[in-house]
């Protein structure tokens, strides 16, 4: 059963002992495999947005709420993180910046599509962008090594794909804006 105080506390001892999002991945895996158990602890979403379970200098953990068709610019996150879904899809790109780009342009370079009771870690350095591609929100447990609203990252504009200084305040109103399709419900 997804116990929200145990997740933290499984997860802070991690980094106390080896600080590994390979370990922290083994436990958010471990989570998301009962999304029941954790729609039940977290509630049924009622709108998109970024609810911060744990935020620390050293550890951040987020219940996302992707609203349907939401896609998030290409950036980055400057800490190790690991993303766990409990309902729907997130499809991330990949990208890397271009060698003596003097505007900090990027290409694509992959994709990782992570599924219900899937989860993958992306090191410090990955560049991605993320959509809902499904006709209902996705839900997902997001845990980042460090402060994830504290860090100074990049994003990238879609279009021209130059580098930028990260807006958070831009996410979450993109985030707030937007509200979950309820049609399709979620998992019980």
């Amino acid at each position: 059963m997804f116990d929200r105080s145990g997740f933290i506390a499984e997860c802070q001892g991690v980094l106390e002992s080896d600080g590994s999002a390979r370990t922290i991945k083994d436990i958010v895996a471990r989570a998301v495999s009962e999304p029941s158990a954790v729609i039940k602890e977290f509630g049924m979403p009622a709108s998109g947005g970024l609810e911060t379970i744990h935020r620390s200098p050293e550890l951040t953990i987020l219940n996302v709420i992707w609203p349907v068709g939401q896609i998030v610019m290409p950036h980055e996150h400057k800490v190790w993180a690991v993303v766990g879904i409990y309902a729907g899809r997130e499809d991330n790109i990949l990208w890397r910046r271009l060698p003596g780009d003097a505007a900090g342009r990027i290409e694509a370079m992959g994709g990782k599509s992570l599924g219900e009771r899937e989860a993958a870690a992306f090191g410090p350095d990955i560049i991605h962008s993320v959509v809902n591609p499904l006709a209902r929100a996705t839900a997902a447990i997001h845990v980042y090594g460090g402060d994830f609203f504290g860090v100074r990252r990049s994003e990238w504009d879609p279009e021209s794909l130059r580098e930028r200084p990260y807006d958070m305040d831009k996410v979450l109103r993109m985030f707030a804006t937007q509200q979950p399709d309820r049609t399709f419900g979620f998992p019980n």
